[in-house]
């Protein structure tokens, strides 16, 4: 133990460590903040008055539009991750552990391709998608819930490989738990906090998303922002520090949520 430990940063050093990756995320974020300050006299508060001024609502229309439209997105996309991806990710650990790295391939594989590369071989689904369910904006939560796989991957992962799923999934079979009783009640406790970081890192691909929606022609949040920007980029500027605000929030919230629930596993035990 002690020779592990030693290889430990000191306190010293992780301050310097965690000081400078502070001031790696604070500089933009500062400077981008100091710019929807600036006016003409110097600085000023009315570009976000401006945000809330009911005369200039209508030139800000879309950005309202492609954030509902974005939250609509980020709902149905964690969704899909968390009833979709992660009940398959279980059962290949459970039951098809051989086809586990076939299935890590695939899952993995949209990182290595380039949005637009994915656009071309999407946009014959859609045409498809489009004349069955419509051209809504929550359409695009189908080809979202590819992109954040390989994000959402990862965290789900790391959680089923550090808890004992065949122990588990066994103990509550052998008591008569139903498979979705097993899966909801027994497994995805365990598996909370990286059901919580995958949900995280969705929504954050979610909002930040351009490609695909400008692409395939629906309108989001960072598109509004696009078309904005050429009437007033100072508030398409507001609405993305709001939106990096947003991510931080839920960033806080699903950190504190983990660890309430891993302070409740320590009591139990």
């Amino acid at each position: 133990m002690r020779h592990s430990a030693s290889f430990l940063p000191s306190r010293k050093t992780r301050i310097i460590i965690g000081t400078l990756v502070g001031l790696f995320f604070a500089i933009p974020f500062v400077a981008t903040t100091e710019y929807t300050f600036r006016d003409v006299d110097g600085h000023s508060t009315i570009h976000w008055a401006n945000v809330f001024d009911p005369a200039k609502q209508a030139a800000y229309r879309p950005i309202w539009t492609g954030l509902g439209n974005s939250l609509l997105l980020m709902v149905v996309t964690v969704a899909i991750v968390l009833f979709v991806l992660a009940p398959t990710m279980i059962l290949v650990n459970l039951r098809f552990s051989k086809l586990r790295r076939i299935f890590e391939f695939f899952a993995l594989l949209p990182i290595s391709i380039p949005a637009v590369v994915l656009v071309v071989g999407l946009a014959p689904i859609y045409l498809v998608v489009g004349r069955s369910m419509g051209t809504g904006a929550w359409t695009l939560a189908f080809a979202y819930g590819i992109l954040v796989m390989p994000y959402a991957f990862r965290p789900i992962q790391a959680a089923i490989d550090s808890i004992n799923m065949s122990t588990l999934s066994e103990a509550a079979r052998s008591l008569g738990a139903s498979w979705p009783k097993t899966v909801l009640r027994v497994l995805a406790p365990n598996l909370r906090q990286g059901l919580l970081y995958a949900s995280l890192i969705s929504v954050a691909v979610v909002l930040g998303e351009f490609t695909i929606a400008s692409l395939l022609n629906r309108q989001n949040l960072q598109t509004a922002l696009l078309v904005v920007s050429r009437q007033d980029p100072y508030v398409s500027v507001i609405f993305s520090l709001l939106a990096l605000l947003l991510c931080f929030l839920l960033l806080v919230v699903i950190g504190r949520a983990g660890n309430v629930g891993s302070h409740k596993k320590g009591r139990r035990k």
